[in-house]
Order: structure tokens, then sequence, then C-alpha cells
């Protein structure tokens, strides 16, 4: 496992990392991003950038309470930058707190720097044809060893400042002592690890964790005296940390003049150096690349309140200061050789594969990119340019729904497409449930839907009366769709179906624990009706109880969940049906009058089937198509005895049972025409009972058309009288007015007709 660690279930695939990783060692999986170990430089990056903590630093820390709490008197190392993150610390305080906190010794990271003067003398002494390069960054080392392997033999051989002031204290101690550094360097935690370095420190841990113990302890470094340092104090390691500071400490004269001595910092500039370095354009004698800006002070664990500035001059500060003490064992002054600091490197590279050309061109196609206009190269994935990022989905490391554009495109073409399913939908509802479902042409079905386009834009309260079947449902939905809600919600609720306390708590709602069973909070169905339509069922088989919550919705538009004391604002168009008669509900007090008065705002009644019998034919024929469809039969109409016995027939169930009747036909029958025998017996019975059809048909067209011309006639002459005043004309008539009018439509006349030209 790598230094740095995903925590898959906070991951939002943000990318972030992907653009930020200068080595690109980000896997791209189907739910989180994740860092390759084998390609990571632990620079820190994607910690740093990481909103959402998905990426952290491995933890020594509890490694480090074991330590002490083993008793095994550890000794703690403060990495040269301490000044910079501790700022409001003196140094002598913080060796008093890491006394306190069980450490046997504490000393500073800067001696190991003035311990590598030697090495580095002897590096520079030597005849060599190429550039050095440092080695006391491990980041650079990392990035070298993994991805820049030709450049391998331009690294000193020398450990970094930190291993080598483990090495120094290891060799005049007991080996087993465990020695810690704190530090502001990711990398560190990475090179403790490598065989090279292993055993020299036992483990690092941040400032920022450090913090964390000292907060654990109870300890205020402040209101603490100051305890000297252990060890050999540095004379100028100290300056290590900041820019210029290596070459200061090794006596390197890198005058900016003396183009063999070259320094940088930062994430751009050390990368553009090492590719420079590895095309051999640049030459010089010694090379010194530190990857974090400002050098060990911006490193990942940097104090972020201050400048780099302000940090710097708190190391010049430190390094000034003749204010801190040392104690130092003889041990550590003993005129003994000193332990070897040189190291070899390995070559940690793996050669990626690469696609063909062929292959390359298809993962860009992919993505809608066919020629080189289409690479837009916008970053946006991570990657510099298109090309690029074809190369990282070929080896897995990224996916196809990272390129920006392409996904727009595709999030614009998905939303037309549920534009136009959503427009099918609609139209697929309006006529499922628009005027056109509400089948028939006789005077009591007009009258219904001529209701229905007068109330249908108004926000008032509707009542549909009716028997069972008459299709009260369909005509509540048919005044939503006319509605200016039409694009909310219509909620439907049968008020049979539920208990009194199971009603009130869908209508309205529930708290967490209201009653046994209520293990959560639950929205009521008002609520989500909120700007749109409601219809209640069978409204008159509601309990009191629960038509005093009603009445008390109609009249506030407020709703209280069960077991809640908060009321809640919404507005809902209430529609009601019923098929009991609500005035003797209120006669004999099963129903509450003010809610009648409240409901019976616009009543339709919707007329039985029975009724209607001069639709029978249409109504049929649609019933038919819905039962082909329905039972996957390509039927094709119903033979006349069938239609002449329905005519027979009552029809208590209404529409309905019609519906039903031709459905149960459509399985029976076994061609495409639906025939008596395939209908119930009672309609066979029926038949047999009628009187002769033809001659009944006759009587029966013959009366109605006497009675359609005397009643045209009559109204003909009522508005000639009248010169063609409507109403003058219905009062005359002893009929409504709006009877009257509903009568000349019928036959086309019309008052301006019989007007006297002015």
């Amino acid at each position: 496992m790598g230094p740095i660690i995903t925590i898959k279930e906070n991951c939002r695939k943000c990318y972030a990392c992907v653009r930020n990783c200068p080595v690109k060692a980000i896997g791209v999986r189907s739910n989180y991003v994740e860092v390759i170990s084998d390609r990571c430089i632990a620079c820190g990056k994607c910690v740093q950038i990481c909103s959402q903590k998905a990426k952290i630093t491995t933890d020594h820390i509890e490694e480090c309470r074991q330590f002490l709490a083993a008793d095994k008197s550890p000794i703690a190392i403060l990495g040269c930058s301490h000044p910079a993150f501790f700022n409001d610390i003196k140094s002598g305080q913080l060796v008093t707190g890491l006394r306190r906190l069980g450490f046997k010794e504490v000393h500073e990271g800067a001696a190991g720097v003035d311990l590598l003067r030697e090495s580095y003398s002897e590096a520079l002494a030597q005849d060599r044809a190429f550039p050095l390069i440092t080695t006391h960054c491990p980041t650079i080392v990392e990035l070298i060893e993994r991805h820049y392997p030709q450049l391998l033999k331009n690294l000193i051989g020398a450990v970094s400042p930190m291993v080598a002031i483990g090495l120094f204290i290891k060799s005049r101690i007991d080996p087993q002592t465990p020695v810690i550094y704190v530090s502001s360097c990711l990398a560190g935690k990475f090179e403790i690890t490598t065989e090279q370095t292993e055993g020299a420190i036992d483990c690092v841990i941040s400032y920022q964790e450090l913090s964390q113990l000292f907060t654990e302890n109870g300890l205020d470094l402040k209101r603490m005296g100051e305890t000297a340092f252990d060890g050999i104090q540095p004379q100028r390691g100290r300056l290590f940390a900041i820019s210029g500071g290596p070459f200061q400490a090794f006596d390197i004269d890198s005058h900016i003049v003396n183009p063999d001595y070259v320094e940088t910092e930062g994430e751009e500039n050390a990368l553009e150096v090492i590719k420079d370095l590895a095309a051999k354009r640049i030459s010089p004698k010694l090379v010194d690349i530190r990857f974090c800006n400002g050098g060990c002070i911006g490193g990942p664990g940097r104090n972020n309140r201050l400048t780099t500035f302000s940090k710097r001059n708190l190391i010049i500060d430190q390094h000034l200061s003749h204010d801190l003490y040392y104690r130092t064992k003889s041990t550590y002054i003993a005129d003994v050789p000193l332990p070897k600091f040189s190291r070899t490197f390995s070559n940690n590279y793996k050669r990626p594969s690469m696609p063909s050309s062929e292959r390359l061109r298809q993962i860009l196609q992919a993505t809608d990119k066919y020629d080189q206009n289409d690479e837009l190269n916008c970053g946006a994935c991570g990657y510099p340019d298109c090309r690029e990022y074809a190369v990282a989905v070929y080896r897995e490391l990224a996916e196809r729904d990272m390129c920006l554009p392409y996904s727009l495109k595709r999030l614009e073409e998905d939303h037309i497409k549920l534009t136009q399913k959503y427009e099918l939908a609609q139209r697929a509802l309006n006529q499922e449930f628009g005027e056109t479902s509400i089948a028939g042409k006789d005077p009591r079905t007009i009258e219904v839907i001529r209701l229905i386009h007068q109330v249908g834009p108004t926000p008032t309260t509707v009542l549909i009366r009716g028997e069972s079947g008459t299709g009260k449902e369909l005509t509540a939905r048919a005044i939503h769709a006319q509605s200016q809600r039409s694009d909310k919600p219509l909620v439907t609720v049968n008020c049979t179906t539920l208990t009194d306390s199971l009603l009130e708590s869908e209508l309205f709602g529930h708290k967490k624990g209201a009653f046994t069973g209520a293990i959560s909070e639950k929205r009521g169905l008002f609520e989500a009706a909120d700007g749109g339509t409601i219809f209640l069922d069978e409204v008159g088989d509601i309990t009191p109880k629960l038509q005093a919550e009603l009445l008390r919705v109609l009249d506030s538009g407020e709703i209280r969940p069960v077991g809640g004391n908060d009321v809640t604002k919404v507005d809902v168009r209430l529609i009601a049906a019923t098929n009991r008669n609500l005035e003797k509900g209120v006669e004999e007090g099963w129903f509450r009058e003010d809610l009648f008065y409240r409901l019976n705002v616009f009543t339709i009644t919707m007329p039985p089937l029975r009724s209607r019998l001069e639709s029978l034919d249409e109504l049929v024929q649609i019933f038919i198509v819905k039962a082909s469809t329905r039972v996957n039969k390509s039927l094709v109409g119903i033979e006349d005895r069938a239609i002449l016995a329905m005519r027979q027939y009552h029809w208590p169930g209404n529409i309905r049972e019609l519906q039903n009747i031709i459905e149960r036909a459509a399985v029976l029958t076994h061609d495409e025409i639906i025939r008596l025998s395939n209908l119930p017996v009672i309609f066979g019975e029926l038949l047999l009972q009628a009187p002769d059809e033809q001659n009944q048909t006759n009587l029966r067209s013959q009366r109605q058309k006497h009675v359609n011309q005397i009643e045209k006639s009559l109204l003909t002459r009522y508005l000639r009288e009248e010169k063609g005043n409507v109403s003058a004309a219905a009062r005359q008539a002893s009929i409504p007015r709006r009877t009257f009018y509903r009568m000349i439509n019928r036959y086309g006349l019309s008052g301006s007709d019989f007007k006297e030209p002015s």
C-alpha cells in the first residue's frame, strides 16, 4: 500500500486529483478514483486539493502512540521547517512538550544536513561528464526512479538529511531505539519504506499529527517552559528548509551568473528542469531540485496561515538565534567514524502499453472526435490534450464520460429525447383522459363535456356525482387536464380502501413515532400534490373526524401531519366524487353540512349508461380497441345480435361493467368478431325476451323524428315572435334560458337569424 489511501465512499469523481496530479498516477474506476501506487511520487497534491477528503495520507500516528505506550524511550527529530509551522511556539517549548509525551530525546533534523556536507563535497570533487542531481527531496527521487530512469545515473549517491540523522542517532545508541521524524514532507513516509533507507527512521508523522498528540494529552505548549535540544547543534543546516538553503548549507557558490549550479523549487519548475536534463538541453554541474514551492516550508503539511515570505523569515530567525540550548551527550561528539550515508537507486519505471493508431482513432471517435478540429484539448478531463486522454482510456486510467464536451453533448441529446418522450406521454394522456376519452354524442354526455371545459380552467372545487362505474375519475382527470395546473401532479385517493387512521396518514402525512409502525417521517398526499390537484374518490365514505380535518384544509390551506404540531401551507385544487346522497347524509348526521357546502361549489352529475344508450355503439368500439391491445388479439368488431342484447340490459355497473364484459368477450372469442355467445348468459336471455327489434326501431325512429320536427317548429315560432331575443323567447316558452340556448344550438338555430333588419 502506498502513502496515499483512497476512501472510496467519499469520492465524488470530480477528477480534481486527475487534473492536478503531475504524473497522472490516478486511476478512474466505476464509482471512485484511486491513486496508482506504482506511479505515485508522493507529492501530496491529490490530498491537498480533494475537498471531499477522499484522499488521505498513510496514518503513522497510531504507530507513534504504540512506541510511546511501550515505554521504549523513543527519540523525536523535529524537521528543519518546524519553526514555520509552530510559528507561535518557541522551539524550547516544543522540546518540553515532546518530552511530556514520553520522548527520551529531541533532536533537530537540520543536523542531518550538516552530516551530509562531506558526502556532497566528495561527489562534486569527482570528474563527471554529466550533471549531478541532489537527492534530499524524496519526491524528486521517486519521480526519477518511476518516470525518468535515464536520469538515475545523475543522482548523487547520498541519503536525505532525514535518513542521515536517523542513521547517526542509531549508530551512537541502541539501534533498536525507535526514532520518529516530524516533518511537513509527505514523501518522507514513502522514503522510509524503501529498501535503501529502511531502518533509519521508524515512522514519520506530520506537524498536524504531532499537534493532535499534544491536544489528546491536554498539553498547552504556550504555558510551558523551554527545554534544551539533544544531539548535535546544527551549523548552517537550519537554512535547508528555504529557497537557496541547501547550497548555503553545503558551501556551494551558486552565484546567479554561474551556470554550473542550478537550484529550483515548485512543481512546474521541477518538471521543466527534469525534462530539460532528460533531453540534455542543459548540462550544469549540480542541480538542486525540490518539488514544493519555497522549499520544505511549502510541503503538504505546511502552515497555510502564513505566507512563504513570513515562513522564510521564521527559518532565518531560527538560524540566527542564540537562545537555543543543547545538552549533547559524549556519544554524539565522540571521535568515531560516521555511518555510511551512501545509497543506490532503483529503476522502478514500468513501460506503459501504447495503443495502435487504429485503436487510438476508435477511442477518439467514441467521444465524437473524428478529425483534429474536434480535439478541443480543453483539459477538463485532467489531461493536456485529447490524445493523451485517449491513451489513458486505453490504459484503463480514464473513462469516456470524463470528456466534458462529449458529456455535455450527450446530456443535450438526452434532454431532447426526454422532452420528446414527455410530449408523447402528454399527448397519450390527453388522448386517454381528454375530452375524446369521454365518448358519446348523447345530450347528457355532451353536457358533461361542456361543463368540464367550463370549470376546468378555474380553481373551483368540483363535486362529481353519479353511480359507480360512470367515469367519475375519468372526469376528474379531464378537469385537471383542462386546468392551469395540468403540468403539476394529479393525486388520486380512494377513500374506501383505507381505514380512518391510515387515510389520515396518507392525506396529511405523519411524524416518526406518531403511531405503532410509524418508524419514519412520511410526507402526505396533500403535500405531494402541492401546486396540482387532489382527487378524493368516494368522499362520502370518510368518517366525521376526517371530515373535520378536510374542512380545515379547505378553509385554511394548511395541513398538520399526524403526531405533529407544525402546519404546512399547500396550494391544492380539490375534486371530490361520490355515489352517495350527501344531502341525505347531512339530514341523517353522517356527513357534515359545512363540508358539503364547501365541496358542492360546482357539481357535475355523471349519467348512468342505461340513460345514454345512444352512445353504446361508440363505447363498445372504443373498448374493443383497448381489449385488442390488452389480450393481444386483432378484433375488428362485434355482431349486431350482441349489440341488440346489450341494449336490453340495465347496466348496474355502468361503463366499468361494459368495459369488463367486452374484455372478457375478447378473451373468449375464437376469431376477430365478438359474438353473442361470448357474452354472459343473461344477454342471450334478454335478446329472446325482447320485442321485434326491427319494428321497435322503426317506431322509435319515426316517433323521435316527429318530436324533433314539432320541437324545432315551436322554437322557431318563439324566436320569430320575439324578433331573435333569446331571453324573451325562453321566458315565453317557460324554459330556463341556458336550456333554451342548448335546444336552439341542437337544431342549428340562432337568435340573430330572426332579428329585423335595421
